[in-house]
């Protein structure tokens, strides 16, 4: 199983021009989404028919992306695949990018703020490399202002603070908590806010994050790339990072509400719906969960919750191990510091699909730039699956 399809080029361009129909089959995340955006709007406006699908497994993915039953059908991949498809996103650059490509190169004019979202959420640095041209693009038609403050999608900083998922923070999941630390301040949680103001703001979260008792050296860089969002006066959220948030979230919650967001339709309230579950239920495994620590590798256990993004945080904000593993209810994530191969993750569900307690034909899997997803039956016991990520790590 090679799980990995064609490496797409804008080469693939010429494909496209000539497709009657083309199939989108991305990950779910924001960078897949965002990519699939890019492309579905340049399709809508070449008149070209298209579909976009979401699987979150490489499962899933190859299902759809075999699904093409005509000549001219071109089906083009997102995320890992077990299919002969040519693939956007690589180990190198994110999809976003590639689409960006291909879309200039049909005659769109790709939306510039949505593709910095995808962008955020691929863990690209505004400005930084590629995109340098992006964003200095959406600077001069004044959709990006860079300001003090930090990256949320709504104007109601105490809401934006309290269910993002790029932050974890004492009063993180707590809408009234982030409101009494905001009134500590004397700044009001919604309207109008000053250079001051953000500025205060930036520094209580810097300075609560790092200063929590579960906080790890990681976690100031972690937060850096919080603070001094860029702001979008006429996007449909607040800032870049936090439209990459909600993205992210609404593509694991909601997928269908993340490709109409993407695509450009009025899905905004929606999407910040699906952002806020999100959102609260990642926070509260967090506070819930159980841990225990092993040469390399921090393990959470808990009941509900989203595995991927609960990973992700402790990664970044309480692991004092380079390797996080989050145990749910039937699904496990791991994330990594240092990156995760395709390999490895088809690895470890190779492990797993010894173990007595399931059947092998249940498990399903995907995997990211630094992130593994595994999806099994309830059955198998916790034991288990740390012993088994431990013999592949």
């Amino acid at each position: 199983m090679s799980a990995n399809g064609r490496s797409a080029q804008p080469s693939v361009t010429p494909a496209v021009e000539s497709a009657g129909f083309v199939r989108l089959v991305t990950s779910a995340d924001g960078d897949g989404l965002a990519a699939s955006g890019l492309l579905a709007r340049a399709l809508a406006v070449g008149g070209t028919p298209f579909q976009v699908t979401v699987g979150s497994t490489i499962a899933a993915r190859t299902d759809r992306a075999q699904a093409a039953s005509a000549d001219d059908e071109l089906t083009l991949a997102i995320g890992a695949v077990d299919a002969d498809v040519p693939r956007l996103d690589g180990s190198d650059r994110p999809a976003t990018l590639v689409a960006l490509e291909i879309a200039r190169a049909l005659g769109a004019t790709p939306d510039p703020v949505l593709a910095l979202a995808g962008l955020v959420a691929a863990g690209v640095t505004p400005g930084a490399g590629e995109s340098e041209w992006l964003l200095e693009a959406a600077e001069d038609r004044k959709l990006v202002d860079r300001r003090p403050g930090v990256a949320v999608p709504t104007a109601d900083v105490a809401d934006g603070l309290a269910h993002s998922t790029r932050v974890d923070g004492p009063w993180s999941g707590d809408v009234d908590a982030v409101g009494d630390a905001l009134e500590e301040l004397g700044i009001e949680s919604s309207g109008d806010h000053s250079d001051g103001d953000h500025r205060a703001i930036a520094s209580l979260v810097a300075l609560e994050v790092v200063g929590t008792e579960d906080a790890t050296t990681h976690a100031a860089s972690a937060i850096a790339r919080m603070l001094k969002p860029y702001e979008t006066p006429e996007g449909h959220f607040e800032t870049v990072g936090g439209y990459a948030d909600v993205l992210e979230a609404a593509a694991r919650v909601e997928p269908g509400t993340a490709v109409a967001l993407a695509m450009g339709h009025d899905a905004r309230e929606p999407a910040l719906t699906a952002w806020r579950r999100h959102g609260r239920r990642a926070h509260e495994a967090l506070e819930s969960a159980s841990t225990g620590r092993y040469d390399g590798l921090f393990v959470l256990g808990f009941e509900d919750g989203p595995v991927e993004t609960v990973a992700r945080l402790a990664a970044e904000f309480r692991s004092p191990e380079p390797a996080v593993l989050a145990i749910g209810s039937g699904e496990t994530a791991l994330v990594t510091r240092d990156g995760i191969s395709a390999s490895m993750v088809e690895r470890i569900a190779r492990e797993l699909e010894s173990a007595e307690e399931i059947s092998p034909e249940s498990i399903e899997y995907d995997a990211g730039r630094n992130r593994g997803y595994l999806r099994y039956e309830p059955t198998l016991e916790e034991d288990t699956i740390i012993e088994r990520v431990r013999a592949v790590l």
